[in-house]
């Protein structure tokens, strides 16, 4: 037995024992509907599908289309270069036919001809192709341009042939829900055997479920367009009092206005009536001075003829006013010009008279310091490099009077500092130029005077590079001795001369012969005793220097014993005092005068703070000991400035060995190195301090060394110079008792 349920109008099932039959039975029409509509629909999405799939391959069409064009553009582009080189051929043709050549180049210039029309030949054909697909690519793509016009076109009309479609399904779902289902629903359980009933019976079981299926969407989809219906009136509703609410308001607002308007007119109409009223009025006083005008017009005749007169002559004079402003303006600006060009050359005047004048200051100054022996100071400061980074502590905190060559400025703790030395050398300023400040200074030596220059400053200010340079930047050293040849070489036919070298440092307090084969070998000062109270060094390495090439030996020998290690401060700094002492003995062939002048050229070990240094253990007692020797250093400056009766030269080897550039009989000059860093404002502050200390130092004035002897014969002179002992640091030649090695370099 099966369970079946069977719905329609009239429909019954009868069935007696185990035979069964349907009587009656026909179909549902709101049902069958229901089946054709939906499978409309399923046709329409196959036929939409269909023209999707369509849509898709003349969109690739339309890409292919692109493409063409693309390829079009670059035959065009190529077709214009194909162009350009024929009209070139062309014009290379012409001129090669335009031209004569000579039997023997004709049959030359005859093959070149023929092998350009062959490439003018081959171009054309090339043109032409590239032409004719450039042609055939134009017409494929129009014809594709105009499928896909058309096919856009169906898809237009078929898109509104779906939406009615869809529109005429919605409204039979629609009218099918209005009604009333007369559905009756019979349950009967018969017994049935035959097969082709229980197939028509499963049939109708799915169609009617599928059929419940497709109800259940189209109710769906019936409450979701009754909810945007609900939406929809909702809307319609909010609009319809937001009309309401700007009619009120427009009502409000015309009657608002027309209460204005009538207002305005009867204004209008009060002050038409006013102003009539005052018209008349007017009118009235008018027609009166209309008369008394007539009477005077008869009498300013006579004063309008006058007038007329004058303004012709005003209108002349304005029709030429601006010829004549013209020629004004060009003579005032002329006036002009030579009043300016008049002030331009007094202003240079002026100008040229002032630096005259500070050449002249300058030039007395320094006159009167060697009138009064002081020493010259001359400060130079380091570049800010790129080792020292770009931590806000590098900024540059040292500025220069533009106007005075001898003024520097420090900003210390926010206050401005000012100093006034000899001579500043901003960062920019070169090694000849610091050079060319001190030659006049050296040259003194070659005339028997005692010259001295001493670097002082904190260690990596650059005491080291002013006064021995690098490879192919020479420093003072050299310099000076090169220039001490040139000198000797121009005055080579009246005077003979004689330069030796010494190099020594003073480290830890012991003194040191750098140029000696036991460099490590202690050595002492002494007293001369032929009684003068000059000093020497026993046993001191002296060479004697004829050439730029001895120079670079004896400073190679001497760069290699020195010492120096490396600090946070300086990736070499100089662990000693470093001197080389330079004498020059001369003799005069006409009149027998000899001169001894010396050239102590000092680099002292830069001042540090073992905190900022990270000196540790040797380095420590090394710095140590150059903080003691630098301050021996003050005190003797403080003993010399104050004219104290006892002057502590003994209390360092520094102080002892430089005995006799300051105790006046010398010409001393200390060129004091700075940093600029704002980190090193402190050490800066010390170093310029002490550097104004020692340019009031007065040592007195330094006399010339000279020695009249009699004029010996040539041989006897050469073998007096030979034999004769050299001087030492601080001792004139010829002193007894000196241990001196003394040995002659050829180049």
């Amino acid at each position: 037995t099966e369970e079946s349920l069977i719905g329609g109008r009239g429909g019954r099932l009868f069935g007696v024992g185990k035979h069964s039959y349907l009587v009656g039975a026909h179909p549902f029409p709101m049902i069958q509907k229901m089946v054709e509509s939906m499978s409309q629909l399923q046709d329409e999405e196959l036929q939409v599908q269909d023209k999707e799939h369509r849509k898709g391959c003349w969109a690739q069409q339309y890409q292919d289309g692109t493409d063409l064009e693309k390829h079009r553009d670059l035959l065009a582009t190529e077709n214009e270069q194909l162009k350009q080189e024929l009209k070139a051929c062309k014009l290379q043709l012409q001129e090669l036919q335009n031209q004569t050549w000579s039997c023997e180049e004709c049959e030359h210039r005859k093959e070149s001809l023929s092998q350009l029309q062959l490439e003018v030949a081959e171009k054309n054909a090339r043109l032409l192709k590239q032409e004719l697909e450039v042609q055939q690519k134009t017409d494929c793509l129009t014809e594709v341009e105009q499928r896909l016009n058309d096919s856009l076109r169906e898809q237009a009309k078929e898109k509104e042939w779906f939406n009615l479609q869809l529109w005429e399904s919605q409204k039979i779902i629609a009218s099918m829900k209005a009604q009333s289902p007369k559905i009756k629903y019979i349950v009967k359980r018969v017994e049935v055997e035959s097969s082709e009933l229980k197939q028509a019976l499963n049939e109708a079981q799915s169609q009617n479920q599928s059929l419940q299926e497709q109800v259940g969407m189209q109710c769906q989809v019936l409450k979701e367009m009754e909810q945007q219906l609900q939406d929809s009136q909702s809307i319609s509703v909010r609009l319809r009092s937001q009309i309401q609410k700007y009619e009120s308001k427009l009502e409000r607002v015309h009657r608002e206005m027309v209460e204005v308007i009538q207002s305005m007119k009867d204004e209008k109409n009060r002050a038409i009536e006013d102003a009539f009223l005052q018209a008349q009025t007017e009118m009235k006083a008018v027609h009166e001075n209309l008369a008394g005008v007539r009477t005077n017009l008869l009498t300013l005749q006579p004063a309008l003829r006058t007038l007329t007169n004058d303004y012709n002559n005003l209108k002349r004079q304005v029709r030429d006013f601006p010829l004549l402003l013209q020629r004004a303006l060009q003579t005032t600006k002329s006036e002009i010009g030579q009043v300016v060009e008049e002030v331009r050359t007094t202003n240079h005047e002026l100008l040229c008279k002032y630096h005259r004048e500070l050449q002249l200051r300058k030039k007395y100054h320094n006159e009167l310091v060697r009138l009064k022996g002081n020493i010259r100071v001359f400060c130079r400061v380091r570049p800010v490099m790129e080792e020292d980074g770009d931590e806000p502590e590098v900024m540059n905190m040292v500025t220069y009077d533009p106007e005075d060559d001898g003024v520097l400025h420090l900003c210390h703790k926010g206050k401005l500092v000012s100093f006034e030395l000899d001579k500043v050398f901003p960062p920019e300023a070169t090694q000849q130029e610091v050079f060319q400040e001190v030659q006049d200074l050296i040259t003194s030596c070659i005339d028997g005077y005692n010259v001295c220059i001493f670097a002082y400053g904190q260690t990596g200010s650059g005491k080291t590079y002013t006064m021995e340079g690098m490879q192919g930047n020479r420093g003072i050293n050299q310099r000076a001795l090169q220039l001490l040849f040139s000198e000797v070489a121009e005055k080579a036919l009246d005077w003979e001369y004689t330069i030796s070298v010494n190099m020594v440092e003073i480290y830890n307090e012991a003194l040191r012969d750098l140029l000696g084969k036991e460099p490590q070998g202690k050595l002492d000062i002494k007293l001369c005793p032929d009684g003068s109270g000059q000093l020497y060094v026993p046993g001191l390495t002296e060479f004697t220097v004829k050439s730029v090439a001895d120079i670079n030996r004896v400073f190679e020998i001497g760069h290699m014993n020195r010492v120096t290690e490396y600090t946070n401060l300086n990736e070499h700094s100089s662990r000693s005092h470093a001197l080389l002492i330079v004498t020059v003995n001369g003799v005069d062939c006409s009149t027998g005068i000899r001169t001894t002048g010396k050239l102590n050229l000092v680099d002292l070990a830069g001042s540090e703070r073992v905190g900022k240094s990270g000196a540790e253990g040797s380095r420590l007692r090394e710095a140590q000991y150059i903080n003691k020797s630098l301050s021996a250093l003050g005190d003797v400056i403080y003993a010399l400035r104050t004219h104290q009766g006892h002057v502590p030269f003994r209390n360092s080897k520094l102080t002892y060995l430089l005995q006799d550039s300051l105790n006046g009989e010398s010409k001393t000059l200390m060129m004091v190195q700075v940093s600029p860093l704002e980190k090193n404002t402190g050490e800066t502050l010390y170093s310029l301090k002490f550097a104004q200390r020692v340019r009031s130092v007065e040592l007195g004035s330094v006399a010339k060394k000279t020695e009249a002897v009699s004029f010996p014969p040539t041989d006897q002179m050469e073998l007096d110079s030979r034999s004769s002992p050299s001087s030492s640091p601080g001792a004139s030649s010829g002193r007894p008792g000196s241990q001196r090695r003394k040995l002659q370099i050829s180049a």
